[in-house]
């Protein structure tokens, strides 16, 4: 019989006045994949289709590591959108046959009298058939101890975004107004002294 694990995260990021609004950075649903794992466990399999290679996961004494195929696109209102397509548990074919995984996220701009904040929200669902003993464990120690697992993974996430995202969206800021003749650091025109 399956066991159910679920878990939530919200996000609320307060972004910092640039010469480019966030809206356009957020057009492309690559940055922010980028945002929130390492270059090096992801691969774009398509415009808005992404592999993504989980960190391993220990639950109770079973190690996993799940592989993640991933929808993230935009909406021109500025909305990013992310839900799961496919999952893989790599090196368990038992479990790999018997677990499913659901992730539905989005990220949106709001605009306020205090300034542009990006507010999120990440829901994780996996279920899963587990093999004895596991099946053996009492069911309120299992959903305990996966929907804990669940949420750390949705909070480094959050971490990593909170983190990553201004970072990269300043570093683009930057390079898109470099070529305009834009400082990164303001939101004036340059002004050149005629003598």
């Amino acid at each position: 019989m399956a066991t159910r694990f679920t878990a939530s995260q919200s996000v609320e990021i307060a972004v910092p006045e640039q010469p480019i609004p966030i809206q356009h950075y957020l057009r492309q649903p690559q940055r922010l994949v980028r945002a929130l794992a390492d270059n090096s466990r992801i691969d774009q399999l398509s415009e808005e289709v992404f592999r993504l290679k989980m960190r391993p996961l220990t639950f109770m004494s079973l190690s996993i590591q799940p592989t993640v195929d991933m929808r993230v696109w935009a909406e021109s209102n500025g909305i990013i959108y992310l839900r799961s397509l496919g999952c893989e548990i790599l090196g368990f074919e038992y479990i790999n046959q018997r677990f499913a995984l659901n992730l539905k996220g989005h990220l949106s701009p709001k605009e306020l009298s205090t300034g542009t904040r990006l507010q999120g929200r990440a829901d994780l669902e996996v279920l899963v058939d587990l093999p004895p003993p596991f099946s053996f464990t009492p069911k309120p120690i299992l959903e305990t101890t996966g929907n804990a697992l669940l949420k750390s993974v949705l909070l480094s996430v959050k971490q990593r975004l909170l983190n990553q995202l201004l970072a990269d969206y300043r570093y683009w800021v930057i390079s898109q107004t470099k070529d305009r003749g834009l400082s990164g650091n303001s939101t004036e025109l340059p002004i050149l002294n005629a003598e």
